[in-house]
């Protein structure tokens, strides 16, 4: 089986801005520099013959590559369970047009659309799922002003995801070009 989902890529210099926000939240795991992304697109497990599938389907979306900014940060999950710390992008309509385009596309091979409402984000950490969950109101309010020059994503990559103990590894085993 194969883990995947659709991505892109902010710019190292983006990466480094976010790498430096990542402090002052106990028990918080801190996404690394090499898993610093934008999911487009969950797609989940698969067998091999989908990923082949999902590959050539991927190769038949067409798009501009979005340009964003940085935009604030944000938490999933609540008080008492604790999901995840993330940075905003905005504005979020021409991601949400090339997630539409890549579901669509998934869908055409028999993959279920996404259920969930989509928002653009970059996952910054892990949070415990404990209650109490660690305190973080310090670090939205430290960072909730966040904000960058537009950048510009120029690719979609397929990522394979492999879980450990320590989390998930990341490995781009696809890459689109998107339109500039």
């Amino acid at each position: 089986m194969h883990r995947l989902f659709i991505a892109l890529r902010p710019p190292p210099a983006i990466r480094a801005r976010l790498i430096a926000l990542m402090e002052g939240v106990p028990e918080a795991r801190w996404q690394s520099e090499a898993q610093l992304h934008l999911t487009l697109r969950y797609i989940g497990e698969v067998e091999a013959r989908v990923a082949d599938e999902v590959v050539l389907a991927l190769g038949q979306v067409h798009g501009l590559a979005p340009s964003v900014a940085l935009a604030g940060v944000g938490r999933f999950g609540g008080a008492r369970a604790g999901d995840a710390l993330w940075a905003g992008v905005a504005p979020a309509a021409p991601l949400a047009l090339l997630h539409k385009k890549l579901d669509q596309a998934l869908a055409r091979i028999g993959l279920p659309h996404e259920g969930r409402a989509y928002h653009p984000h970059i996952t910054l950490a892990r949070l415990p799922r404990r209650t109490p969950a660690p305190p973080v109101d310090a670090f939205l309010a430290r960072h909730a002003a966040l904000t960058s020059a537009p950048f510009t994503m120029d690719a979609m990559l397929l990522y394979e995801s492999h879980l450990g103990q320590e989390g998930a590894d990341y490995e781009a085993i696809g890459r689109w070009p998107l339109d500039l």
